[in-house]
């Protein structure tokens, strides 16, 4: 191994995220361009990992180029209405034979047992069966969309003991039944959305052909919350097909599906990426907000504990003990995104002097140069002010210059209030910075 002091702490970052994501539910849908691209085998050794770490997985295929290919050869042209496939007979026998094809592809890509493979002995049973009710979409603009349907029902009844059974996957096709036995063709999108909806899925993963999504002028949508999410589909400047996975990811978060994933197969590995790294490779919406900055519970003793213990070891920050932490839990603020705690910061009043020590100002090394520090060092400042005081007071011995830049001034141990002096390590020699607020 070439670097393991880097292995070990991309082991560490990621171990919040496996913590988290135990025995959660994914639905995890793919167009049928990702098979098309060869992209399946991939896939399904990243899934299968997943499965290993105790996630359980739904799978939802799509088929429209292989229903396409299908067409061609029997000289069939294909119809469509506002991107929604008509779907005749013709078109429904060639829907079948797609979803047919595609489900043993799939279960081939599992059952790969080659050594050089990541996941070679993993086992997982994937299990499917009639378990989307349909109906007919009907006739919209006057069209008949004929045997094109929407989905009415996902049995979660049925698929929830199934996922309980370790290394089992539900795989779903873009194929739903009627309660008169009529067969109805459903988008891959509609079947994912209604799929997690019903299982109460703690995520819905759409791995797209798709590029990563982009505002109106070029730039990168990384994080919506859904009413963000509407307000873009509003605007009108996203490609048709990206506009068709946001809204189904809109629709899943406002039923109560706590996170949606708009994910390009484009880049090896994307859907771990997007899982396990804080920015994620694609977009991803929720029903609020995922940043919060607040003040510290008992709760988050432990992602504090994480965050400075590298600081302490190399004496940035004063070790604190976890009984230290505890008993001034209230005097902390976090910053927490996703429920991963990423910046933290102390506030030690000082009321008679009307000045507060903040302490412990710290983030996560991996998103600094965001504006995190800047954000925590405002609500700090908001917090003093608050309690009455007219003064903010730092300790540093590596960071005078980040202080400067942001109004603090040089000062001595004589301005500090007098109980502050008398606790000053002189054998740290810490700088001391004063800002008035």
């Amino acid at each position: 191994m070439e670097n393991p002091t880097q292995f070990v702490q991309w082991l560490r970052s990621v171990a919040p995220y496996i913590h988290a994501f135990g025995g959660k539910t994914f639905v995890v849908a793919f167009p049928g361009e990702l098979v098309a691209a060869g992209a399946l085998p991939v896939l399904a050794q990243d899934l299968s990992l997943l499965v290993a770490l105790g996630i359980r997985i739904v799978l939802v295929h799509g088929s429209r180029p292989q229903v396409a290919e299908q067409l061609g050869l029997r000289n069939v042209e294909g119809r469509f209405h506002n991107g929604v496939r008509i779907t005749d007979t013709a078109a429904m026998e060639c829907a079948k034979e797609a979803a047919g094809e595609l489900r043993l592809d799939i279960e081939a890509a599992f059952s790969q047992g080659l050594p050089n493979t990541p996941m070679s002995h993993a086992q997982i049973s994937i299990v499917s069966g009639n378990f989307v009710v349909a109906r007919p979409l009907g006739v919209i603009d006057g069209i008949d969309f004929e045997l094109t349907g929407v989905t009415r029902k996902v049995s979660a009844e049925k698929i929830a003991p199934i996922l309980q059974f370790e290394d089992n996957l539900v795989l779903l096709s873009p194929l739903g039944f009627s309660p008169t036995g009529e067969v109805f063709n459903l988008t891959m999108e509609d079947v994912a959305a209604a799929a997690a909806i019903a299982l109460h899925a703690d995520k819905l993963i759409y791995i797209t052909e798709t590029s990563m999504m982009s505002d109106a002028a070029g730039e990168e949508i990384r994080e919506l919350s859904s009413h963000q999410a509407e307000a873009v589909l509003q605007a009108n400047f996203l490609p048709p097909d990206a506009a068709f996975y946001l809204q189904h990811a809109i629709k899943a978060c406002n039923s109560g599906v706590d996170r949606a994933h708009i994910v390009p197969f484009e880049m090896d590995g994307s859907a771990l990426l997007e899982l396990f790294t804080h920015d994620g490779v694609g977009t991803m919406i929720s029903h609020e907000n995922l940043e919060s900055l607040r003040t510290a519970t008992i709760e988050d003793v432990g992602g504090i504990i994480k965050l400075i213990e590298p600081l302490e070891a190399d004496g940035t920050l004063v070790y604190r003990g976890r009984e230290l932490i505890e008993r001034e839990i209230e005097q902390f603020s976090v910053i927490e995104h996703d429920g991963v705690i990423f910046g933290c910061a102390a506030l030690y009043p000082f009321p008679d002097a009307k000045m507060g020590e903040m302490a412990c100002l710290t983030v996560n090394p991996d998103v600094q140069a965001q504006g995190d520090g800047e954000r925590i060092l405002k609500h700090m400042e908001n917090r003093a002010r608050a309690a009455g005081l007219t003064k903010l007071f730092v300790l540093t011995t590596r960071t005078a210059h980040w202080f400067k830049k942001r109004g603090f001034q040089p000062a001595s141990v004589d301005d500090l209030p007098k109980d502050r002096q008398h606790m000053y390590n002189w054998q740290r020699k810490s700088q001391i910075f004063i800002k008035t607020l």
